[in-house]
């Protein structure tokens, strides 16, 4: 069993999390939408994860819609008191699956308690807005801020968000960390990572792996082949090395993939790998 120890451990809100957690996204149907395939495996996997040392699961009421949460709760509830289970509101489901925007205050509210009932809490311990409607975000940041004063919520995150936006929601509650788009290949964030490490702020990447489509890269995948490495062990080995304030939550719904994905914790690469690397899909992407 991996060793998550290894990564070192890093805040987020008033507790320390190990630096590889789970995504549970992709616990859900297709397109994170409807019941998982095999409701079971989907058990064992969230059980897998705290058994290894996960500490941190990243979800939301909107997968599914509902059906994630409704996942979390049967596997895990009641829930170790080192776990942090970050969530997060601003959208919804159609009938269709179709992803729709769910961001005005009314909205962000009923997204909360919704995350509370189906994961049979409380109190959530962070809340993530999730932007999808640009400009400013102070309405809905304040929103949630409220929620917090009133002891819904623990603590606030930001999703999908500009460093602008960061600090407009800074004057009006301490923000704990950021969930934006970054990997290898996406990584108009390096600036902004570097900025919020310095101020103490916990950077999670989403579709750390590529998302929908993984990342294709040949020279990751030479370098995979020569560390005896899977290209998506090698990129998540990137993200871990890339800064101390960065938190990897990747998703599978298959045990296998699970242990693939926490074994980067205990990864041990020669020197100037891992840069050599991102240098070299850099020349590839132009």
């Amino acid at each position: 069993m991996a060793d998550l120890s290894k990564a070192g451990t890093y805040a987020l809100g008033d507790k320390r999390v190990a630096r590889v957690g789970y995504g549970a996204m992709q616990l859900a149907g297709p397109g994170v939408f409807g019941p998982p395939k095999d409701r079971e495996t989907a058990l064992s996997v969230l059980r897998e994860a705290v058994a290894a040392g996960v500490n941190h699961i990243d979800t939301s009421d909107f997968y599914g819609p509902h059906i994630v949460n409704q996942l979390i709760r049967e596997a895990l509830h009641p829930y170790p008191d080192e776990l942090v289970i970050v969530t997060k509101v601003g959208a919804r489901r159609g009938p269709d699956g179709a992803w729709l925007p769910a961001q005005s205050p009314a909205e962000l509210v009923r997204g909360v308690h919704d995350n509370l009932r189906n994961l049979g809490v409380d109190v959530l311990d962070v809340v993530n807005l999730r932007i999808i409607e640009q400009g400013s975000i102070v309405e809905r940041f304040t929103a949630l801020a409220e929620l917090q004063r009133q002891g819904l919520i623990h603590h606030l995150g930001l999703s999908n968000v500009t460093a602008v936006q960061i600090k407009e929601a800074q004057r009006i509650a301490p923000v704990v960390c950021v969930q934006n788009h970054y990997n290898l290949v996406h990584r108009a964030d390096d600036a902004l990572i570097n900025t919020l490490a310095e101020e103490g702020i916990a950077y999670v990447p989403f579709f750390p792996l590529g998302g929908f489509n993984r990342l294709q890269s040949e020279a990751l995948e030479t370098a995979a082949r020569q560390h005896f490495l899977s290209p998506m062990q090698l990129a998540l080995a990137w993200l871990l090395a890339r800064s101390p304030n960065i938190l990897l939550i990747p998703g599978t719904s298959n045990l296998a993939h699970l242990h693939q994905n926490l074994a980067v914790a205990g990864l041990a690469l020669p020197e100037g790998v891992l840069s050599s690397i991102a240098h070299a899909v850099q020349q590839e992407a132009q």
